[in-house]
């Protein structure tokens, strides 16, 4: 990367960081530094202790220290979770709940005092650029790797996918359905984000240098990016490196945007070669030859992550 370009953005991060006064330790004019006073925010009236880690990037000491503070305020309990003896979950008081209002108005005040000297297409023209760095900066920390599509991760993401269906469909989705795990003869692609499952997609061989792709899905919040076009190509890539050189799927008429992307990468209409009753639409594209397989051994080679 360039120096230059490197430097530019150390020194928006500077001034965007005393801008938000995130520096000081009474973040908004109260009397908590920007860490607890997120936390407040993330938690909202309930929140897994799991979840809240994860989502923010925190270490469990860390944040076991901020809850704990919380706690002493008299702004959250901690309890067990309902459905999961073995998880925590944490909740806002009613003390909490006044102090989170309280602080998403002064946000709101802070932020409209600091734009007030902007115009209409000012504002304008600063949100926009705000959009386009949230979309480049969530597209930088997004990785896309194969994951073993028994794993754990791997099959919560397939049942997020399937869940969606189930409400988008019509006629309802059934888990059941979705492809096994001994079923994989391809590879399956995990999307993460900050370490977090937010995408996935597989496909499997249907004849020696045809494949299908099956359950690409990208996670609600994590839309807009183009993680969908990019899970797309890194498919078709890893596919055409296998030797594959035609790639077909199917979709239903409900999945618009899937489908819309599909034909925006190449992919062109063809006559319905499966029997999946979800399939109403099917689409196949010729991809790029890959390396030869050995006529005496056809198995894929493995991907590494």
């Amino acid at each position: 990367m360039d120096v230059e370009q490197i430097e530019r953005i150390r020194a928006f991060n500077r001034y965007y960081t005393q801008h938000l006064g995130v520096l000081t330790d009474r973040y908004l004019g109260q009397d908590r530094p920007l860490g607890p006073a997120r936390l407040l925010y993330e938690i909202g009236d309930r929140a897994d202790l799991r979840d809240l880690r994860e989502r923010l990037g925190f270490d469990a000491g860390y944040l076991s220290r901020l809850l704990r503070a919380l706690h002493e305020q008299g702004l959250i309990v901690i309890r067990s979770h309902p459905d999961d003896g073995r998880a925590r979950i944490a909740e806002l008081t009613e003390a909490g709940r006044r102090e989170r209002a309280e602080l998403d108005e002064r946000s709101r005040r802070a932020i409209t005092e600091a734009l007030g000297g902007l115009d209409d297409a000012q504002r304008a023209e600063l949100v926009a650029a705000q959009a386009t760095v949230h979309r480049l900066l969530r597209t930088a920390s997004t990785t896309i790797a194969a994951v073993d599509p028994a794993a754990a991760e791997a099959r919560d993401c397939l049942r997020r996918y399937a869940a969606e269906l189930a409400v988008r469909f019509p006629e309802g989705y059934d888990p059941d359905v979705l492809t096994e795990p001994r079923a994989v003869d391809g590879v399956m692609l995990l999307a993460r984000e900050h370490g977090r499952p937010v995408g996935c997609g597989l496909w499997t061989r249907l004849s020696t240098r045809t494949a299908e792709l099956r359950h690409l899905w990208i996670a609600v919040d994590a839309r807009g990016a183009g993680l969908g076009r990019r899970l797309l190509a890194a498919l078709e890539a890893d596919a055409a490196g296998r030797g594959i050189t035609t790639m077909r799927l199917g979709t239903h008429h409900a999945l618009t945007e899937a489908i819309a992307l599909y034909r925006r990468a190449g992919y062109t209409e063809t006559e319905n070669w499966g029997s999946s009753p979800y399939n109403q639409l099917t689409f196949e594209k010729p991809l790029v030859s890959g390396p030869k397989l050995d006529p005496a051994d056809k198995r894929d080679r493995e991907i590494s992550s």
